[in-house]
Protein backbone atom coordinates (compact mmCIF):
# COMPACT_ATOMS: atom_id res chain seq x y z
CA UNK A 1 0.00 0.00 0.00
CA UNK A 2 1.53 3.48 -0.77
CA UNK A 3 1.64 5.76 1.61
CA UNK A 4 0.14 9.42 0.84
CA UNK A 5 2.57 12.09 -0.70
CA UNK A 6 3.59 15.20 1.20
CA UNK A 7 2.33 18.09 -0.89
CA UNK A 8 5.03 19.34 -4.05
CA UNK A 9 6.66 22.36 -2.73
CA UNK A 10 8.02 24.56 -5.46
CA UNK A 11 12.11 23.91 -6.39
CA UNK A 12 12.07 27.46 -6.36
CA UNK A 13 10.17 30.98 -5.64
CA UNK A 14 10.88 34.61 -5.84
CA UNK A 15 10.77 37.02 -3.20
CA UNK A 16 7.81 39.64 -4.48
CA UNK A 17 9.52 43.07 -5.65
CA UNK A 18 13.10 41.18 -6.33
CA UNK A 19 14.70 43.87 -8.22
CA UNK A 20 16.21 43.54 -11.63
CA UNK A 21 19.72 45.47 -12.01
CA UNK A 22 20.35 45.30 -15.56
CA UNK A 23 24.34 45.39 -15.76
CA UNK A 24 24.49 42.65 -13.01
CA UNK A 25 21.75 40.74 -13.77
CA UNK A 26 22.52 39.94 -17.43
CA UNK A 27 26.20 39.34 -16.47
CA UNK A 28 24.67 36.61 -14.16
CA UNK A 29 22.61 35.25 -16.59
CA UNK A 30 25.16 34.79 -19.53
CA UNK A 31 27.21 32.97 -17.20
CA UNK A 32 24.66 29.97 -16.50
CA UNK A 33 22.44 28.04 -19.04
CA UNK A 34 21.78 27.89 -22.29
CA UNK A 35 23.30 31.97 -22.63
CA UNK A 36 26.52 30.40 -21.26
CA UNK A 37 27.00 27.99 -23.33
CA UNK A 38 26.08 29.71 -26.65
CA UNK A 39 29.02 32.03 -24.76
CA UNK A 40 26.44 35.45 -24.53
CA UNK A 41 27.87 38.29 -23.66
CA UNK A 42 26.41 41.81 -21.60
CA UNK A 43 27.13 44.79 -23.50
CA UNK A 44 25.03 48.18 -22.52
CA UNK A 45 21.45 49.05 -21.25
CA UNK A 46 19.22 51.91 -20.96
CA UNK A 47 15.88 52.50 -19.28
CA UNK A 48 13.86 50.29 -21.37
CA UNK A 49 16.19 48.28 -23.50
CA UNK A 50 19.15 45.57 -23.15
CA UNK A 51 21.98 45.27 -25.70
CA UNK A 52 23.83 41.93 -25.88
CA UNK A 53 26.55 40.07 -27.82
CA UNK A 54 27.14 36.51 -29.18
CA UNK A 55 30.60 35.77 -30.55
CA UNK A 56 30.91 34.11 -33.78
CA UNK A 57 32.40 30.09 -33.39
CA UNK A 58 32.69 27.78 -35.64
CA UNK A 59 30.32 25.32 -33.39
CA UNK A 60 27.36 27.68 -33.66
CA UNK A 61 27.47 27.42 -37.32
CA UNK A 62 24.68 26.47 -39.71
CA UNK A 63 26.21 25.31 -42.76
CA UNK A 64 30.11 24.58 -42.38
CA UNK A 65 30.46 25.56 -46.30
CA UNK A 66 29.39 28.97 -45.69
CA UNK A 67 30.08 29.78 -42.08
CA UNK A 68 27.53 32.26 -40.94
CA UNK A 69 25.98 31.41 -38.19
CA UNK A 70 22.72 29.17 -37.31
CA UNK A 71 19.54 30.59 -37.16
CA UNK A 72 18.92 28.92 -33.32
CA UNK A 73 21.67 30.64 -31.58
CA UNK A 74 20.74 34.04 -33.23
CA UNK A 75 16.52 33.48 -32.45
CA UNK A 76 18.09 32.80 -28.89
CA UNK A 77 20.09 35.98 -28.45
CA UNK A 78 17.30 37.88 -29.38
CA UNK A 79 14.66 36.01 -27.17
CA UNK A 80 17.17 36.96 -24.14
CA UNK A 81 17.67 40.73 -25.26
CA UNK A 82 14.09 41.06 -25.45
CA UNK A 83 13.17 39.04 -22.36
CA UNK A 84 15.90 41.59 -20.02
CA UNK A 85 14.54 44.78 -21.79
CA UNK A 86 11.07 43.80 -19.96
CA UNK A 87 13.01 43.76 -16.00
CA UNK A 88 14.55 46.29 -17.28
CA UNK A 89 12.21 48.47 -17.56
CA UNK A 90 9.81 47.38 -14.98
CA UNK A 91 13.26 47.33 -12.39
CA UNK A 92 12.23 44.11 -11.00
CA UNK A 93 12.91 40.71 -11.63
CA UNK A 94 9.96 38.37 -12.45
CA UNK A 95 8.74 35.32 -14.24
CA UNK A 96 7.42 35.57 -17.65
CA UNK A 97 7.28 33.34 -20.55
CA UNK A 98 7.69 34.45 -24.03
CA UNK A 99 4.55 34.07 -25.96
CA UNK A 100 5.36 35.22 -28.98
CA UNK A 101 8.47 36.08 -30.67
CA UNK A 102 8.57 36.65 -34.55
CA UNK A 103 12.28 36.90 -36.08
CA UNK A 104 12.26 38.76 -39.77
CA UNK A 105 15.65 37.92 -41.28
CA UNK A 106 17.41 39.67 -43.45
CA UNK A 107 20.36 38.63 -44.48
CA UNK A 108 22.81 35.98 -43.43
CA UNK A 109 25.69 37.31 -40.60
CA UNK A 110 28.91 37.89 -42.17
CA UNK A 111 31.10 34.39 -40.90
CA UNK A 112 33.42 35.42 -38.68
CA UNK A 113 31.81 38.18 -36.43
CA UNK A 114 30.39 38.78 -33.37
CA UNK A 115 26.56 39.01 -33.45
CA UNK A 116 25.30 41.97 -30.99
CA UNK A 117 21.23 41.79 -30.27
CA UNK A 118 19.56 45.47 -28.99
CA UNK A 119 15.95 44.67 -28.10
CA UNK A 120 13.24 47.23 -26.37
CA UNK A 121 10.65 47.09 -24.03
CA UNK A 122 7.89 49.80 -25.75
CA UNK A 123 5.01 48.89 -23.56
CA UNK A 124 3.89 47.12 -20.65
CA UNK A 125 0.24 46.12 -19.35
CA UNK A 126 -1.35 44.46 -16.56
CA UNK A 127 -0.07 40.88 -18.24
CA UNK A 128 1.80 41.50 -20.96
CA UNK A 129 4.98 43.00 -22.36
CA UNK A 130 5.68 44.52 -25.77
CA UNK A 131 9.30 44.26 -27.47
CA UNK A 132 11.40 44.70 -30.26
CA UNK A 133 14.61 44.29 -31.40
CA UNK A 134 17.31 44.10 -33.98
CA UNK A 135 20.10 41.56 -34.04
CA UNK A 136 23.35 43.07 -37.00
CA UNK A 137 26.91 41.88 -37.11
CA UNK A 138 28.11 45.57 -36.52
CA UNK A 139 26.49 48.15 -37.96
CA UNK A 140 22.80 48.87 -36.77
CA UNK A 141 22.01 49.99 -40.25
CA UNK A 142 22.35 46.63 -42.16
CA UNK A 143 20.92 44.73 -39.98
CA UNK A 144 20.89 40.34 -39.66
CA UNK A 145 17.26 40.00 -38.55
CA UNK A 146 14.19 41.83 -36.64
CA UNK A 147 12.63 40.89 -33.86
CA UNK A 148 8.97 41.63 -31.94
CA UNK A 149 7.74 39.85 -30.24
CA UNK A 150 4.96 39.60 -26.68
CA UNK A 151 6.02 38.28 -22.90
CA UNK A 152 3.55 36.95 -20.72
CA UNK A 153 3.86 38.81 -17.31
CA UNK A 154 3.55 36.26 -14.57
CA UNK A 155 2.40 37.65 -11.00
CA UNK A 156 3.77 36.88 -8.19
CA UNK A 157 4.37 32.70 -7.19
CA UNK A 158 1.49 31.88 -9.63
CA UNK A 159 4.61 30.13 -12.08
CA UNK A 160 5.67 27.75 -9.40
CA UNK A 161 2.47 26.43 -8.66
CA UNK A 162 2.74 22.48 -8.27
Amino acid sequence: MNEPSAPRKPPFTLPDGMTFDPENGARAFVRHGHTGFLGMQYRDHGADWMELAMPWREDLVGVEETGVLASGPIISLLDNATSMSVWTRQGIFSPQVTLDLRIDYVRAATPGKTIIARAECYQVRRSMAFVRGVAHDGDANDPVAHTAGIFMLVGGQEWSRP
